[in-house]
């Protein structure tokens, strides 16, 4: 007999297991970001061309995102970017120790797309005092905000944390 238990018996990953899937995803979206940002600006010359047409409901576009989302908090001063950054550094930090204590994958999951998005704007922040956002999405004359990769898994990393707040279970009462 084997001592390796069946996979549907197999113990849960655990904490570190997660918090490794989380840190790996994370990577992943930072390298995917940066990657991409690096594409943008150093192959298509996205600055100087402005707006490159892709699909009916698709182009790339060239915005320098000085705030936040949807380019709130937006500022010109010198130390603007840096004080976002800063912001955004901190929440990064709260999202790790969340992550360090994350109780499932779902979890583990959201937290790694949100820390490694967030990661990857405050990099744009530090390197040029704004955020490249590129991702233009149309249709019948409307304009999405201009985004990226980081923005896109920060959204998705808050959708799969407010999925899995609405669909798991309720822990079960004590004595009940």
């Amino acid at each position: 007999m084997s001592s390796i238990p069946p996979a549907e018996h197999a113990a849960p990953a655990g904490r570190g297991g997660h918090l490794r899937l989380g840190l790996g995803l994370a990577a992943l979206v930072f390298v995917v970001d940066q990657a991409t940002k690096w594409w943008v600006l150093n192959i298509l010359r996205l600055p100087e061309v402005g707006s490159v047409y892709v699909l009916p409901f698709f182009n790339l576009s060239m915005v320098w995102n000085r705030g936040v989302t949807f380019g709130l908090l937006a500022g010109e001063a010198w130390w603007h970017a840096y004080a976002l950054a800063a912001v955004a550094l901190a929440v990064a930090g709260l999202l790790l120790a969340w992550l360090a204590r994350a109780e499932d994958r779902w979890t583990a999951t959201a937290l790694g797309f949100v820390l490694g998005g967030a990661v990857g704007n405050v990099i744009d922040r530090l390197r040029f005092g704004a955020v490249v956002d590129f991702i233009d999405l149309h249709a019948f004359g409307w304009h999405w905000y201009v985004f990226n990769v980081a923005d896109s898994a920060i959204v998705c990393g808050v959708g799969l944390l407010l999925l899995h707040a609405l669909m798991r279970p309720k822990p079960k009462r004590k004595g009940a």
